[in-house]
This record gives structure tokens, sequence and C-alpha cells, in this order.
């Protein structure tokens, strides 16, 4: 299925391997994409990405001068955009830690091309969707917190925190239905736009981030709250758990 206004999308490759750039690249373009920068070091990525504004990253996470995790901290102060790691590492805790740190998807080489594609169109959908409802989004508080869906900025008590594009996306759904319970499920398929399973740590890792950043006391949280066997909610009546 053709991704509406796909040619208009400018994607970022970063990755040391030219071949796998070359082969991705020929993939995107038989698919209709057009705006294409590619990177061969982390540097140049980052680089790329404050000069050109990519709608989408993918990034490898053994890069020769700077590691994939930095890369990403790095696109983060400059991009909403989301970045999908690919990495020879296949271990859970490699996977989590690329979620946590800033990326929205993560493929294990060796990949299949149509999987990345995949998700990348999924990741370009979602992201479309979202800023749709932004723009017809009002501003949403709670507490000390103010969500911006409009321009993607996210304020407490003044100070400006910064979210990746997933943790915003989640912390504005649950902003939007205050007190109302949500499956994992539920969420994975309003955020992500994907089947709850595998997914189970994704969503734990996002709350946990999420918590981390507008919660004065991460662990006896205020607002985001764990509702035993049923999923989260977004408290605003009452701190009682």
């Amino acid at each position: 299925m053709s991704l509406p206004g796909i040619s208009e999308k400018r994607v970022l490759l970063v990755d040391d391997e030219v071949d796998i750039l070359n082969l991705l690249e020929t993939v995107l373009r038989k698919d209709g994409f057009q705006q294409i920068d590619k990177a061969t070091t982390g540097q140049e990525g980052i680089d790329l990405c404050e000069k050109n504004n990519p709608d989408i990253i993918v990034l490898d996470i053994m890069l020769p001068d700077i590691e994939g995790y930095e890369v990403c901290q790095e696109m983060r102060k400059i991009t909403f955009a989301p970045i999908i790691f690919l990495s020879a590492k296949s271990d859970e805790i490699d996977k989590l830690l690329g979620l946590g740190i800033g990326g929205d998807d993560y493929v294990s080489k060796p990949f299949s091309t149509k999987e990345v594609l995949f998700r990348i169109k999924a990741q370009l959908r979602r992201n479309d969707y979202v800023t749709q409802q932004k723009s017809e989004d009002r501003n949403i508080a709670f507490g000390d917190v103010m969500i911006f869906p409009n321009t993607g900025e996210v304020k407490k008590r003044d100070s400006s925190i910064t979210l990746t594009a997933k943790e915003l996306q989640l912390l504005i759904y649950l902003a939007n239905h205050p007190n109302q319970i949500f499956s994992k499920s539920k969420i994975c398929e309003a955020v992500w736009g994907e089947d709850y399973i595998g997914l189970d740590n994704t969503i734990m890792v996002h709350i946990r981030r999420l918590r981390e950043k507008i919660e004065d006391d991460p662990s006896h949280p205020k607002w985001i709250k764990t509702v035993k066997g049923l999923g989260y909610k977004l408290q605003v009546r009452g701190n009682h758990s």
C-alpha cells in the first residue's frame, strides 16, 4: 500500500556499510521515496539531520566514530523524527537501551529489506496521523505540565521537556483520555499502530521514561498510574493510587 505524499518524505540512512546504504536506497526509491540522504559516520548523520530535517531516520548502532546510541541522543536535540535502529546485536538489553534513549523501533541484522521498508512506512503513517490529530487538538494541561500538540512542546513549571516522538504520542494519547485505563494492547494499537505481541517491554520502557521526565518522584508517580492487571492511566482526579 502506497503511503500518501511518499515522494515528499525525506529519509536519512546512517550506516558504515555502503552496500547496506545502497540496498536500502534502491528499495526505498522503487517504493516511491525520492528524498534520501546517506551517511557513513555518526557525525555526518548528525550534520545531515540538522541540515535537512528528515522525516525518518534509519540508524546503525555500530558506527566507526560515534556509537549509534550517542548519535541518537544528539539527534533528539534536533528532531522528533522517528528513529529506527539497525544492529547486529539482538540481545533484549540492547533493544531496551535503544528504545530507552530515544529510538522508536529496532531491527536486527541481518534483516529483510521488506521488513525495514514496512517499519519505515508504519512509523511515517503513525507520525502523519499524530500530526493531523495535533492540528485539531487544543493545548492540554494537568498539574504543572502543559502539552502544546501543535508544536510538540511539553513544559513542566515553564521548563521545556524533551520527549521522543513516541513519548510525545503516548503522553498526548493518555492526556486526551484522562482517568481512563488503557491496556497495553490498546496503547500499542493507538500509539504504535501494531499488534501488541512482542512489544510489552517497549511500552514499559516508554512509560518509565515518561515518568522520569514529568513526575517529581518517578518511583511513586502522581500522574501516570499503573492499574495492576489492567494497564495504565493518566490520573488527574485526586492523587490516590
